[in-house]
């Protein structure tokens, strides 16, 4: 897909988070560095993403490790972050997978283009109104009926901001969260939820939805 056309623009400065993002992309690419992809995560993406007709935007795509899944299993996909560090890395380290430097919330991509969206843990930081604007700004880009996967943090008691190590982040109620999706023009085909014995203190959730 090309990065270019006619604008789909979010009201959102990506500034302060492409600056802390690029403060910390040493440690941040070091911990992605070689790490495994959890089971239930690589399910979900792969059932929804995979064998789509037509490209996928993995948006936020960080250093490019599930960009470069799904290039791995035959997707048309682009990967696209805010961070220069992130696609400097993730152009030398992974050959194949189109990486392009820009935000989710100032895309120039035409609506109705992209047969899939993978969003992981990329609009953590965006506040409850910027967060709605964003899932309907995706809805626009994707093609009818086009999947959705959506990572996010979990919160056992409404949402919530808190200190996220990079930037302040947002936690969401799973049911809250899917709600926000239904209001952007979503129907949630699938959920995932799951904790780590090494962060009892983070709780983790994914949504598979398709636009409709």
């Amino acid at each position: 897909m090309s990065i270019s056309a006619r604008s789909t623009v979010f009201a959102v400065n990506p500034q302060p988070v492409r600056d802390a993002y690029s403060t910390m992309s040493e440690q941040y690419i070091a911990l992605f560095h070689g790490q495994a992809h959890h089971d239930d995560d690589t399910t979900l993406i792969g059932g929804h993403l995979l064998g789509l007709d037509g490209p996928i935007l993995d948006l936020g795509c960080g250093p490019g490790h599930w960009t470069a899944f799904l290039h791995a299993r035959g997707a048309d996909v682009t990967g696209v972050d805010l961070v220069p560090e992130f696609i400097d890395h993730a152009r030398t380290t992974f050959a194949g997978p189109r990486f392009r430097l820009g935000s989710m919330t100032e895309l120039d991509v035409p609506d109705h283009s992209a047969a899939g969206i993978l969003s992981w843990y990329s609009t953590i930081h965006l506040p409850p109104p910027e967060l709605e604007h964003t899932l309907a700004a995706f809805r626009r880009l994707l093609t009818p009926y086009g999947p959705l996967v959506i990572g996010f943090f979990d919160s056992d008691d409404g949402v919530a901001q808190f200190d996220h190590k990079v930037h302040p982040a947002y936690r969401w109620p799973v049911d809250e969260f899917a709600a926000r999706l239904t209001r952007a023009g979503f129907t949630e085909l699938e959920r995932r939820q799951h904790q780590f014995p090494e962060r009892p203190d983070r709780k983790y959730a994914a949504i598979a939805a398709r636009a409709c």
